[in-house]
């Protein structure tokens, strides 16, 4: 579809001081400043920055319906694309991991999928991201995770640790290792092995961090940790040039990275859930006390708009710095100067929201429309 050329007319547009009667001038995928054009009444609606996800998982749904069933990965993309559109997501960062859980998350199908995305995006209209998410304990494939980060031109990567390093310490059988080797077709001994040996080698974990950190930085890939607990974790972190902290899992985490002066990612089921599903740290409360650099769907994409709603419901924000927490805050993080405001010279990335029900009604990614329906619809094909 191509972009529309359109004066949008009647609704809230959200602004530097909330939403204010503006009309909205589209042209060439960009938003401009007003001047003649079709109109588009849209009174009744308010027009909102296109969301931003700044790490979301929810495509491996569309990937996998059911475990074990793989569908074709470039129609489970396009069909996760949909998805993004009709939450209101204009720019999606698509996190994929390269583990050694094997499956979905291991390095062959992280190929796969990043060969799906370059085909798929010519077909698609949302901005399809790619995170790449390392496990940091597979120094075997620290050479070759670069050269896919490399070929792929990905341009963000988190680092991981998910070895269940308490029960290997104390030579116990970690939970769930059986039923998790089988579900990727390897033999539960040599899971186990596997484990074991990645666990026996941490020791020189650091210094090829330090070795391959280096290296990302000098092709300006952006790094990300996960799931920090110490404070002093942050900084180890950044002194290899590691900067953004995503669900850290403490305070003192948080307060570290925040004190640094780095960005901080929480996710958006979080605050929905009103905290932690595991207890860890609760996003709302970091929000509440100005640490929270954006917001992420995580594994639930309908979650950001319903966080927005939570927060600025409860009188913790105003909508303008709710709704930052899915729009410009993730594209600061990302370095998207071109998306995440309603300005002229920038991206017509738009949401268009029924105030009342908080109900997406379409969705604009650089000027092409890739969700709507219902009575906004209707404006549109009538205009």
């Amino acid at each position: 579809m191509s972009a529309v050329d359109l004066r949008l007319t009647g609704a809230g547009v959200l602004g530097p001081d909330g939403l204010s009667p503006e009309p909205l001038r589209i042209v060439d995928g960009g938003i401009v400043e007003d001047a003649p054009g079709r109109e588009v009444d849209l009174s009744g609606y308010a027009v909102l920055p296109g969301i931003v996800d700044i790490h979301g998982d929810g495509f491996e749904r569309h990937l996998a319906p059911r475990r074990g069933a793989m569908k074709d990965v470039d129609e489970g993309l396009i069909a996760a694309e949909a998805e993004l559109a009709a939450n209101g997501i204009t720019s999606a960062v698509l996190a994929q991991f390269y583990s050694w859980e094997g499956g979905m998350r291991g390095p062959e199908f992280a190929e796969r999928v990043f060969d799906g995305v370059a085909k798929v995006r010519p077909r698609v209209v949302t901005a399809l991201l790619m995170q790449l998410r390392f496990e940091i304990a597979m120094l075997e494939d620290y050479a070759a995770m670069e050269k896919l980060v490399a070929r792929h031109g990905i341009g963000y990567v988190v680092f991981n640790d998910h070895l269940p390093h308490e029960a290997l310490e104390k030579g116990k059988r970690p939970p769930r290792l059986t039923g998790q080797a089988l579900r990727i077709g390897r033999n539960p001994e040599l899971h186990l092995q596997m484990m074991k040996e990645m666990h026996a080698r941490m020791d020189e974990v650091p210094g090829a961090l330090d070795e391959l950190c280096a290296r990302l930085a000098g092709r300006s890939v952006l790094m990300g940790s996960h799931d920090a607990r110490e404070a002093g974790a942050h900084a180890a972190w950044r002194a290899r040039g590691v900067r953004i902290a995503e669900f850290p899992e403490t305070g003192q985490a948080v307060e570290a990275a925040r004190g640094a002066g780095d960005p901080v990612i929480m996710g958006a089921p979080n605050v929905v859930r009103g905290g932690s599903h595991n207890g860890n740290v609760s996003a709302a409360e970091r929000v509440m006390m100005g640490q929270v650099s954006a917001l992420a769907s995580d594994y639930h994409y309908p979650s950001l708009i319903r966080a927005v709603k939570l927060l600025e419901g409860s009188g913790v924000l105003d909508m303008k710095a709710a709704w930052d927490l899915i729009s410009e805050g993730p594209a600061e993080v990302l370095g998207l100067g071109d998306r995440g405001r309603i300005v002229a010279g920038l991206r017509a990335d738009l949401v268009v929201l029924e105030p009342r029900t908080w109900r997406v009604a379409a969705t604009v990614a650089g000027g092409r429309i890739s969700y709507m329906s219902g009575d906004v619809a209707a404006r549109f094909v009538d205009a």
